[in-house]
């Protein structure tokens, strides 16, 4: 992407808001590829012409082929603040994801233990015992129906790596578009996983803040739900 492709729900002095497409990283990896936190950086650099290292907090993560809303920070102390919000669950991240079968439950919390596996960046539920396991939580509920598809709202109750897309898959429904995580359910496609909503507190104002953007509903398979 380019300065020019970048969507901004929201900017003032302290953070800015803007809309990640997907398949665009969120921040510099090992990749190389020009990413969204590069791409802020430099219509910061640009739009009010400063010189030398422009700073830039990056406070949360999407995952590459996730699209949806993200928060960074313009200043140092809104970056601390916002991370020390993110830290204690000041942060409330729903998406909607289409999955491939609809869950026996049309509304539950999902909790597993999850690990990474560093080397080939995959996520396997595992037990409590396990070396680098960790607690991940999520709530969802069904919301419509479709063609052997669910449209599901989910909420974020811990920010794991790949979390929506494991525990998903371990229910046997997995999101349509994973490759990865799929299983014989694994369905060809852009990954259906979007953040459509964010709620934070401004780290200066103190104000209440939320952002919602819709998925592309003119792209397989959100085409084929209302919004």
């Amino acid at each position: 992407m380019q300065t020019s492709d970048l969507v901004i729900l929201y900017e003032d002095n302290h953070i800015i808001v803007v809309l990640k497409p997907q398949m665009v990283a969120s921040c510099p990896d090992e990749s190389g590829d020009y990413s969204l936190f590069d791409c802020v950086r430099d219509y910061i650099k640009v739009t009010y012409n400063k010189q030398g290292n422009v700073f830039l907090g990056l406070v949360h993560r999407l995952d590459r082929p996730t699209g949806g809303v993200m928060v960074f920070a313009k200043t140092s102390k809104a970056a601390a603040r916002l991370s020390e919000q993110m830290k204690n669950g000041g942060f409330t991240k729903k998406y909607y994801a289409v999955l491939c079968g609809t869950p026996s439950k049309k509304q539950a919390t999902l909790e597993n233990y999850l690990r990474k596996n560093s080397v080939n960046n995959t996520v396997y539920a595992c037990t409590q015992t396990e070396e680098g396991a960790k607690f991940a939580s999520l709530e969802y509920s069904v919301v419509a129906e479709k063609g052997g598809l669910a449209l599901a709202d989910i909420k974020l109750h811990t920010g794991r790596t790949h979390q929506i897309r494991v525990q998903t898959a371990a229910i046997n429904c997995p999101v349509y578009g994973d490759m990865r995580y799929g299983g014989e359910k694994a369905v060809k496609g852009k990954l259906a996983l979007w953040a459509y909503t964010l709620r934070f507190t401004h780290p200066t104002t103190t104000e209440k803040m939320t952002f919602v953007i819709e998925p592309p509903k003119e792209e397989t398979p959100w085409k084929y739900f209302e919004f």
